[in-house]
């Protein structure tokens, strides 16, 4: 009996998050798996992230019953493993026999099968154990790293960063399930949402945002309309940051690195009467990103450009400039768990040149008296205050701006729904934190030049 449709679609995406790179919410939300029932879906869904983000633990069980350094297992051998354990430790309406049989099934379906009775042993042998509930002992980052499966090194700084406690709010809202936020692109009949299936409640960040409480919104014809946008609320934090107040007509805004395209038209949504250019790199994003516009309807009223933002092919400056640049994506470990097992401390170094020199040419496109807004969802000082306040020190026609000025602005408006305001800042910048925000980690820095306009 072949394994079950969810656990093959999951191993499947879990073997290719390891050999090609790619992340694994990207891949379930793909056309290939579009095709799975709400049932299989989910449990896919669970299957896969529940995997990244234990996969440590996961690992240290196995190799604890294992014959054979886990060095040496083919990876698909390793996965099928994974998925199983995790199934016996976290979820309890699951058989372990129909777990157990799945895996040894999968590991034939991989074409691994004289791999097959020593996946069967080794589950066998797990599946009798009973490890007791993995619990964070917060009483020092190497017991933290290890019951709530990061890497020592990531935890280690966050302690140095932002104290132990906060490090320990990091990592157990890294392991839970992020709730999905929305942002309405106008004001909306929910009736067809329940129809759906869907449950809204009120936005913690932003009154206009909306949480997700039940139901997949991508099924939904609003979504695929583009009158909701799947965005997180610190993102949509940020993208409010480029004007708390409406810019006056013929304003123009320039996005330097603007896929998939949620802050491009958070902007373009705020300001109705400006010029939105929006540019990207990679040809794959710059697709994402013109299907996201074409399908709000927005396609004619934002000017997309592939190209590098390093070398921005612009010869006209702007009154306000987005630079969301490329980082290590810290912030976000809760919806993308396969970034704790990739990235390094020489990862950190090598974005920095990049985010540095991204920063530098977007400031050279800020016309007198216009603003830019640096961001990233990193929770690392190297990609963010370090990155900012080096390029001010070079550029002496900048000053950075307090952003409690705009947070006020925004709470004053009854936009900002978060009542302790001083709790998103850091110093002068936007900082949210994971577990103590309840969103992704975000860092914002609004730099303005010198100048009349």
């Amino acid at each position: 009996m072949p394994a079950a449709v969810a656990r093959t679609a999951a191993f499947d995406i879990l073997l290719r998050v390891e050999c090609e790179g790619s992340y694994a919410s990207e891949l379930l939300h793909s056309a290939a798996y579009q095709r799975l029932s709400r049932a299989d879906h989910g449990l896919a869904t669970e299957l896969v992230m529940g995997v990244l983000r234990w996969r440590s633990l996961l690992d240290h069980e196995i190799a604890a019953a294992s014959s054979q350094s886990l060095s040496k297992l083919d990876l698909e051998v390793l996965i099928a493993l994974r998925l199983a354990v995790y199934q016996f430790r976290q979820l309890d309406r699951i058989p372990h026999r129909a777990a157990l049989h799945d895996s040894v099934e999968l590991v034939k379906h991989a074409r691994k099968r004289s791999a097959a009775a020593f996946v069967n042993a080794v589950l066998r042998k797990l599946s009798t154990i009973s490890p007791g509930l993995w619990l964070a002992d917060v009483a020092s980052p190497e017991t933290l790293a290890r019951t709530l499966a990061h890497p020592l090194w990531m935890v280690q700084r966050w302690a140095q960063e932002y104290g132990l406690p906060a490090a320990a709010a990091i990592c157990n809202y890294d392991q839970s399930v992020p709730a999905t936020a929305i942002r309405p692109r106008a004001a909306m009949d929910g009736s067809q949402l329940m129809e759906d299936g869907i449950r809204l409640s009120s936005g913690n960040l932003l009154n206009s945002a909306r949480r997700v409480d039940a139901g997949d919104v991508t099924r939904t014809a609003a979504f695929r309309s583009g009158q909701i946008v799947v965005q997180d609320e610190a993102s949509q934090l940020v993208a409010a940051l480029i004007s708390a107040d409406t810019l006056p007509l013929g304003s123009c805004v320039l996005d330097c690195c603007a896929a998939p395209g949620g802050k491009t038209l958070a902007i373009a949504d705020r300001n109705p009467g400006a010029s939105v250019s929006a540019v990207d790199i990679h040809p794959h994003r710059v697709r994402l990103l013109r299907k996201l516009l074409h399908a709000a309807g927005a396609a004619e009223r934002i000017a997309v450009i592939a190209a590098d933002a390093v070398h921005l092919p612009l010869s006209s400056a702007f009154d306000r400039v987005l630079a969301d640049v490329p980082c290590s994506g810290t912030g976000t470990l809760a919806r993308n768990p396969e970034i704790k097992w990739r990235l390094t401390a020489a990862d950190i170094a090598d974005l920095r040149g990049r985010q540095s020199a991204i920063l530098r040419s977007a400031m050279a496109h800020v016309a007198p008296g216009g603003r830019l807004i640096y961001s990233t969802c990193s929770l690392e000082r190297e990609e963010n205050e370090t990155v900012v306040e080096q390029a001010l020190a070079e550029e002496r026609s900048f000053r950075v701006l307090d952003c409690r000025a705009e947070l006020d602005r925004l709470k004053s408006s009854g936009e900002l729904a978060w009542n302790n305001t001083a709790s998103l800042t850091r110093g002068p910048y936007l900082r949210t934190i994971p577990g103590l925000h309840p969103c992704d980690g975000f860092f914002a820095a609004t730099l303005e030049k010198k100048g009349n306009r």
